[in-house]
């Protein structure tokens, strides 16, 4: 199904060659980011994994590529009015960033308690906050009235064609430096990510298995995955900040079409993966980010002796408040 473009009650669903248009239209405004490699977590895991550091992104975070996509995509008469989003942050910040370098406004919902660091980014780059309660219908609803009293385009951070066109730019370039895979792996919340790479993966490399990573506290795909069909929690708690959404019709088409498992890991795994990899390979990264690296320890028969892509998704993490900081 991920061949041709067709209406899924009325949702459009991108097609490969979405994937590479968007690659063009946003190939100014982005980084072709780095792959790196780790003999330490190789041997620990068994696998060979190569990291695919978005972290490393424009605005810190791969969400500038769908984000990108959709704000240059815009026609000027539907520019000039701006866009808007409610997002936990890095949709947030990436939309604004999108919007600073063409020039239009940006309106943005934020939970209240999203981090500081991701807030200050989005004001930053010109993003107008706007915020709310941290949950699913607090953030829906307070988007409502941004969106009536402001007349600009909605751009949602993953239910939306041109956010997962955007977002499969980041599997394209990962098969392009790499090859070859046998499997790929990236953290899941709404599933932007995942389907981009699903949109991808599954027409430039069908062999490869595509694996979502998900906190345990905010399982939700992962037992949408397992019952058929969307189960979406309202207000999840999780140092994963940026998992905390849940799957929406779009996503849900590629989670349940081309995904082969979704595995979870525990908060204290979460914090131990991300440590591990700062001490490591001496990169930022976030919580949600050391998801897929937590999972692959939890299930080294999975990946032992295979060739793995690990989506780094984001480095906008509060530096004030790293989890591992009890004082």
């Amino acid at each position: 199904m991920a061949d041709a473009a067709l209406k899924q009650d009325e949702l459009y669903i991108p097609t490969y060659d979405d994937v590479v248009a968007a690659h063009e239209r946003i190939a100014p405004y982005i980084h072709k980011t780095p792959v790196l490699t780790s003999s330490y977590f190789n041997e620990l895991t068994g696998a060979e994994l190569f990291f695919k550091c978005e972290n490393f992104q424009k605005a810190g975070a791969f969400k500038v590529r769908g984000a990108c996509n959709a704000v240059f995509g815009l026609d000027d008469e539907k520019a000039k009015i701006g866009v808007a989003t409610h997002s936990s942050g890095n949709h947030a910040l990436s939309l604004s960033y999108a919007a600073g370098r063409r020039g239009i406004p940006c309106h943005v919902v934020m939970p209240r308690t999203a981090p500081q660091a991701k807030k200050d980014a989005v004001m930053g780059y010109g993003g107008q906050i706007t915020e709310c309660e941290p949950s699913t219908s607090s953030r829906e609803a307070v988007f409502a009235e941004v969106q009536a009293a402001t007349g600009a385009e909605f751009v949602h951070p993953y239910n939306d064609p041109r956010v997962v066109a955007g977002q499969g730019t980041c599997s394209r370039e990962l098969n392009d430096q790499v090859g070859d895979l046998d499997a790929v792996i990236a953290p899941i919340g709404g599933g932007g990510m995942v389907s981009g790479t699903c949109l991808t993966m599954s027409n430039i490399a069908p062999q490869t298995k595509i694996y979502a990573a998900e906190p345990k506290n905010a399982d939700d795909a992962y037992r949408s995955f397992k019952a058929g069909h969307i189960i979406a929690d309202d207000a999840p708690q999780t140092i994963a900040d940026g998992l905390k959404v849940p799957l929406k019709e779009l996503t849900w088409h590629f989670v349940s079409n081309h995904v082969s498992d979704i595995f979870t890991a525990t908060e204290d795994e979460i914090v131990d993966a991300m440590k591990l990899t700062w001490k490591r390979m001496k990169i930022v990264m976030e919580p949600s980010c050391a998801v897929p690296l937590a999972t692959i320890l939890n299930n080294r028969d999975v990946f032992a002796g295979k060739r793995v892509g690990v989506i780094i998704t984001g480095g906008n993490v509060d530096l004030d408040k790293l989890p591992w900081i009890t004082a």
